[in-house]
């Protein structure tokens, strides 16, 4: 198969955490995942396929092994959501009878100004009265619609000199000339209902570029939300390859990983310790079974990782920086922004040597503060081994990044060893990978 294109394709129709999740629901069920609802009781089965969501936005699926005497879970975890703007109830604003603009707010820490002077548009859900339902609906307004434009320089002369944007004022997007124009009356077109039935909606603007491959050799992808899409697609292609008959094989992709995964569908919420005490209860094991079969268990926190910017090589630790197309990126950090450790980097390092794929190590420069992800969050209500790794990329939270097209490759090949094999702890000092 063919996954540069496969990513591509699945970037294109994910405009949203909602699509995202949407669209790795289709894939599941196309390989034979059953959708399980979290309010209904459940009869799994061993050798079982099933995938559950919460809000919509965010997704864990799990495959179960034929033979658990000794079970562990193996467990990716990525997320569904980047930085862009929401927009705000209330949402259009009328100015001098000229302009119809949209009222927004900033989701996540995005590089404004790649957003500027670029089409955009509309998608997320909207909440509509059915009858006596409420009923929740995807909806992308599938046209050129709007546009954040830059103030010329003429009228702005600090604009390359650091300009610091406000997100009140700078980044209103433009949608008509005619403010008789409805925004909800567009979407009420989209959903082929009365706008008086669109009650509530989470909207967000995307980017309507969706994705290509560039350089002399067309070896590196620009798109829009590879970080953190990337990945999520990458373990779920590997999840859906990979199988081992001793294992609870487990793919997570939350949502809200740009804004702290405080919500209820977030890294830091109940959502994975629900599922997994929810799966060992339904195959009829204790709670003794579950603590020992988490102190043998192993998860991979896959979100991307900064490759080494060519004009900015002195911002990266000179021993520790990655490179695109050079392997999956192994993070690093004292203040364990990262989880990862001596024990865990050395399972995933075992991981690529089996796999026969390259990996590279990543820390920031010991002055300058990076970022946080996911494995530490899910870690407070899990507490399991985790190694934080990532794929190298360009420009993160720009409208726009980079990434190399061999690093998908060896990332999925990575996760498919991983996916295939057991992970046992022979005690506190020894533990082994075993087909």
């Amino acid at each position: 198969m063919n996954y540069t294109q496969g990513f591509l394709e699945f970037i294109k129709n994910s405009y949203t955490c909602f699509h995202a999740v949407e669209n790795m629901c289709h894939i599941l069920q196309e390989n034979g995942f059953i959708e399980l609802e979290e309010g209904e009781k459940w009869n799994l089965q061993k050798g079982g396929k099933y995938f559950v969501c919460r809000n919509n936005s965010s997704i864990i699926a799990f495959n179960i092994g034929q033979e658990l005497e000794d079970f562990s879970f193996n467990i990716t975890a990525s997320h569904t959501d980047s930085p862009t703007f929401k927009v705000k109830p209330n949402f259009e604003i009328k100015l001098a009878d000229k302009y119809l603009s949209l009222n927004t707010e900033a989701y996540g820490g995005m590089i404004c100004s790649s957003w500027f002077d670029r089409p955009l548009s509309i998608a997320g859900r909207a909440i509509v009265r059915n009858n006596e339902v409420l009923e929740e609906r995807l909806v992308n307004i599938d046209e050129d619609l709007l546009v954040i434009p830059n103030v010329p320089i003429h009228l702005n002369r600090e604009i390359n000199s650091g300009y610091k944007y406000n997100l009140q004022q700078d980044t209103i997007p433009l949608m008509s000339l005619d403010p008789k124009v409805s925004l909800k009356e567009k979407l009420a077109y989209e959903l082929n209902i009365s706008s008086s039935d669109i009650i509530e909606t989470d909207l967000y603007l995307y980017n309507r570029f969706r994705g290509c491959l560039i350089g002399a050799n067309k070896e590196m992808i620009l798109a829009p939300q590879i970080d953190d899409l990337e990945c999520a697609y990458a373990s779920l292609m590997a999840f859906i390859n990979g199988y081992n008959k001793n294992s609870i094989n487990v793919f997570a992709s939350f949502d809200n990983e740009e804004v702290g995964s405080h919500t209820k569908q977030g890294a830091a919420s109940t959502f994975m310790e629900d599922i997994l005490k929810r799966i060992n209860r339904n195959l009829g094991y204790t709670e003794e079974d579950y603590l020992c079969a988490l102190s043998s268990s192993f998860m991979i926190s896959c979100d991307n990782a900064h490759a080494t910017h060519p004009n900015k090589q002195a911002l990266y630790d000179q021993n520790n920086r990655s490179f695109m197309n050079e392997g999956v990126v192994i993070k690093y950090n004292a203040s364990q922004s990262y989880t990862t450790d001596a024990v865990s980097a050395s399972l995933f390092v075992e991981l690529c040597h089996k796999a026969q794929a390259k990996y590279q190590s990543f820390t920031n420069r010991s002055d300058m503060r990076g970022g946080s992800t996911l494995g530490n969050i899910v870690q407070s209500g899990v507490s399991i081994c985790s190694c934080d790794i990532g794929l190298p990329q360009l420009a993160m939270h720009s409208a726009v990044e980079t990434a190399g097209v061999k690093d998908l490759d060896d990332l999925i090949k990575i996760l498919e060893v991983f996916y295939n094999h057991h992970i046992v702890r022979l005690n506190k000092m020894q533990m082994k990978i075993s087909q």
